[in-house]
């Protein structure tokens, strides 16, 4: 059966945990906590761990407690959506000697917010705050200066964070509003109760359908939505092709080293 594991926490990984998960990334440990290195982090785990929703659909529960999230991520080598993502991200971050805060997020639809805890994201706080996100698709590649209100330029575009109220703020990219981000630090258990809904509700997008996703090397992305491949050039142009089951499960293994036994089955569809 699906559904989240109730008692989740962001507890410390081993030492050989660490070195696998650095292996997962292909990156060795950075020789300390530095502002290149947090970048060359986000870029590497982006690069290799997919942004997608694939438990919802096989039955499989969303336990947000450190050993859980590395058994999939590293062991398992599958990916996870923001909860997941973010959440391991975060304890590896820890064990390299960062600090990091885990920020509660709504997302925008145009300015119209989605519910608290909607996305997690991290803040790292070095010689100045980043923002750091590895679980929003597409998404900034590198960290972006949580105390920077001018534009930041990042190799996926223009992003800008705009306060909006006394504590939070819109994070925008190319001009279009993405989440409103809460500057208040949370436990990973207050995420709990809205990764249940996501994971669950036939209201929440995650469960309508099956998607997984990274970054092409050409800078544009690589998806695949149930059974359609869609591939996503930087300028934005778009080709797609839809694969039969045998086809769908060779493409989670060639493109996103993800090893599959059955098709995901979409837990409500549309």
């Amino acid at each position: 059966m699906g559904g989240v594991d109730h008692s989740p926490a962001l507890d410390d990984l081993t030492g050989a945990q660490v070195e696998a998960y650095l292996a997962r990334i292909g990156l060795p440990a950075p020789e300390r906590p530095s502002a290149a290195a947090l970048a060359e982090l986000q870029r590497a785990h982006l690069d290799a761990v997919p942004f997608e929703n694939l438990s919802v659909h096989l039955g499989e529960p969303v336990v947000l407690g450190t050993g859980a999230l590395f058994e999939k991520l590293v062991t398992r080598r599958r990916g996870g959506f923001c909860y997941e993502l973010n959440g391991a991200f975060a304890a590896l971050l820890r064990a390299l000697g960062y600090r990091v805060s885990l920020l509660g997020a709504r997302v925008l639809d145009g300015d119209r917010p989605g519910p608290p805890f909607d996305h997690l994201a991290l803040r790292v706080d070095l010689d100045r705050p980043w923002l750091v996100d590895v679980g929003f698709g597409r998404f900034s590649r590198l960290p972006l200066r949580l105390d920077e209100r001018g534009q930041q330029s990042d190799p996926a575009g223009e992003f800008t964070l705009v306060p909006y109220g006394a504590d939070e703020l819109d994070v925008r990219m190319g001009g279009e509003p993405q989440y409103r981000l809460g500057l208040r630090p949370h436990e990973l258990a207050d995420f709990v109760p809205t990764c249940w809904w996501q994971a669950t509700s036939p209201d929440s997008h995650f469960t309508r359908s099956a998607t997984c996703s990274l970054p092409a090397p050409d800078g544009g992305r690589v998806t695949l939505s149930g059974t359609r491949l869609i591939r996503t050039a930087a300028d934005g142009a778009r080709t797609e092709e839809l694969l039969d089951g045998a086809g769908a499960l060779a493409a989670y293994r060639s493109l996103f080293g993800i090893t599959l036994d059955r098709l995901p089955t979409v837990l409500h569809p549309q």
